[in-house]
């Protein structure tokens, strides 16, 4: 048995697993995705808010609480915008 032949099967299955892209990417491609789907779940947020707001009648304690999901809805929006343009500048400087 080459040890070499050996090393070079594993390094092309390793290749292959990562299909040639590095940690790096493979991390930032996750932590991408799961920023997407917190900013989705923001969205839903500002428009449950609204909803509530639009169905509150006049009822100030209903429309403290709409506003105040709107408001947590919005800053929830914010860290998510903030939390990405983060991670694709770090992801950036080691490229």
């Amino acid at each position: 048995m080459d040890w070499r032949s050996v090393a070079k099967s594993i390094q092309e299955q390793v290749d292959h697993a990562n299909d040639g892209e590095s940690l790096e990417a493979d991390v930032g491609s996750v932590i991408n995705m799961i920023i997407y789907g917190i900013g989705i779940i923001a969205v839903i947020v500002i428009i449950i808010g609204g909803v509530n707001y639009m169905l509150s009648q006049g009822d100030p304690n209903k429309i403290k609480k709409a506003k105040d999901t709107i408001l947590y809805g919005v800053i929830g929006l914010v860290v998510v915008l903030l939390a990405f343009a983060i991670v694709n500048f770090v992801l950036g400087v080691f490229k």
